[in-house]
């Protein structure tokens, strides 16, 4: 099978494709043809061994990160956190899924999306993609989505609040909009001039070009702000929150809450199915092309997801 592997920390020179076996399924594991991935941020923050904390924590994060994934480079050296595909075989004790079944799933830090072929456990946050998305489409919901979804729970969020979503235009944001939205909050998104449309289209009432004016500055307070980037700090925002109002940052506020389940995922793709719930993609890549797309990803100007066709996709 084609594989993408990850020799050693760097650039995104250091990924190559190569040929490798393909996995055989344990007796509580699928084989999983893969049709779509994605370059996921925290496959670009593994790959660059960068946490993009701030400096003194990401001195912490670093040291963590070369316990935990490797010192020289991922133990693991597949990458690749959220996938699409098709069941292609299933050990012997597997009962939840058949060859055939269409699936989405992330992998967590198990990674191992960026190759024609992947085993899982049946127990991992596995479920049957959404009716009425693509490949591509469905292997970008696992990660944004869900942790959008248990920040905005963590949060709180229900009918008659006001949110504002900083990083309204991201992976984690686009998902942070509609589903605020879908709980009844009024939504304002901050983001980039270029992106104010597309997250107006998503369901934000208010939309705010971060560029050309500060929403600290308008007197408007808000019931929960939920900084989708991590590039704000609590105390920079509380001139802006009602007296009982809240602030998340998705990158210090996660924590272990942010684990993948079946459930959550499930929910994901019932507001999908149900027409509440859409992803955005900026760029489609081949896996041939997972160099160029993290140098995309690099730059930190994605609209939502990048996705990754792996063999005919759709």
């Amino acid at each position: 099978m084609k594989a993408v592997v990850c020799p050693k920390y760097g650039p995104p020179e250091v990924l190559h494709l190569t040929e490798m076996g393909r996995p055989v399924p344990k007796a509580n594991e699928v084989l999983i043809r893969v049709r779509a991935t994605t370059v996921h941020i925290g496959d670009t923050k593994i790959r660059a061994l960068r946490p993009g904390m701030g400096p003194w924590l990401d001195l912490v994060v670093k040291a963590f990160m070369r316990i935990a994934v490797g010192f020289t480079g991922p133990r693991r050296k597949i990458l690749g956190m959220e996938l699409s595909g098709e069941i292609e075989e299933t050990g012997r004790d597997v009962t939840a899924f058949k060859k055939g079944d269409l699936v989405f799933c992330g992998t967590e830090m198990l990674f191992g999306a960026y190759a024609e072929y992947i085993c899982l456990p049946q127990a991992m946050a596995l479920v049957k993609k959404p009716a009425n998305m693509s490949h591509e489409e469905a292997a970008t919901v696992p990660n944004g989505g869900i942790t959008a979804l248990l920040m905005l729970r963590k949060a709180g969020v229900g009918k008659g609040q006001k949110v504002l979503i900083y990083g309204a235009s991201g992976s984690v944001g686009t998902f942070a909009v509609q589903l605020a939205r879908n709980f009844g909050a009024e939504v304002t998104g901050v983001c980039s001039a270029a992106n104010l449309e597309m997250v107006r289209s998503l369901g934000a009432e208010k939309v705010i070009d971060y560029t050309a004016s500060d929403f600290r500055c308008n007197g408007e307070r808000y019931d929960v702000i939920f900084d989708a980037v991590g590039k704000l700090s609590r105390s920079s925002v509380k001139c802006s929150l009602t007296r009982t109002g809240r602030y998340f940052n998705v990158l210090t506020d996660s924590g272990t809450s942010m684990k993948l389940h079946v459930a959550d995922l499930t929910f994901l793709k019932e507001q999908i199915e149900a027409g509440k719930l859409r992803t955005v993609i900026d760029r489609t890549y081949s896996l041939e092309e997972i160099v160029e797309a993290h140098r995309y990803v690099d730059l930190g100007h994605k609209k939502g997801n990048v996705a990754v066709t792996v063999g005919q996709g759709t």
